[in-house]
């Protein structure tokens, strides 16, 4: 069944999931932590609305294509229609603001990087994005305070803050808009943090972010 984006409080975002837009590398540890330059401009990708599953229900990743890698990332629901957006055109279009996971098929994409090729197929398929509700901006305070952590099995994994991206949350999403038109109902992913490894079958994961949201899930045995 596809994904329905809705608030911490139940109600139904009134728009149909769109696409997912994500920046790779937006945090300078985790580009270094896989021996990856730092960026000097946003590096974006898509995911398909079909990559989008609930963060809530256990995560069913296709180990039989390789090692898959969690990435926990910051995700904004986009409420207006931008092209070319102004720093306050995106910061005002932004509705929402939940966890997602970016999921990685790590040797899949390593082997199409080798190649040159595109690498949206480790990054795309079914799956690859499970996603949480959103929070309300009311409870959420300026971008540079927000954080955000990944615990598996009791230990922290990943914690991300806002002042540490290297695109801040307005800039990224303005960015975002002069390659590709957003719309109502598309997801922003805003990059990991350090610390992303191999997901594991059969371990339990909690998300937490500012403002009060928290997520437990688990890995399929």
């Amino acid at each position: 069944m596809r994904f329905v984006p809705q608030f911490t409080d139940g109600q139904e975002f009134p728009h149909a999931l769109g696409k997912v837009v994500c920046i790779g590398r937006n945090y300078a540890d985790h580009a270094k932590e896989l021996d990856n330059p730092v960026p000097t401009e946003p590096l974006l990708f898509i995911k398909p609305s079909t990559s989008v599953v609930d963060l809530t229900k256990p995560i069913d990743p296709p180990f039989s294509r390789g090692d898959v890698h969690y990435e926990a990332e910051l995700a904004l629901l986009i409420g207006e229609t931008l092209t070319h957006a102004t720093l306050d055109d995106a910061e005002r279009a932004i509705v929402g603001i939940g966890l997602a996971m970016d999921l990685t098929l790590r040797d899949v994409q390593t082997t199409l990087k080798e190649k040159g090729h595109p690498w949206e197929i480790a990054k795309g398929f079914d799956g690859a994005c499970p996603l949480s509700a959103f929070l309300p901006l009311s409870r959420v305070p300026n971008w540079n305070a927000l954080e955000f952590t990944l615990e598996i099995d009791g230990e922290e994994r990943q914690h991300g803050e806002g002042a540490d991206m290297i695109f801040a949350v307005p800039s990224l999403v303005s960015e975002m808009s002069r390659h590709f038109t957003l719309e109502p109902g598309d997801v922003i992913l805003t990059g990991t943090p350090s610390g992303v490894g191999e997901l594991v079958r059969g371990s339990s994961l909690r998300l937490t972010l500012t403002g009060g949201l928290e997520v437990t899930t688990s890995v399929v045995e």
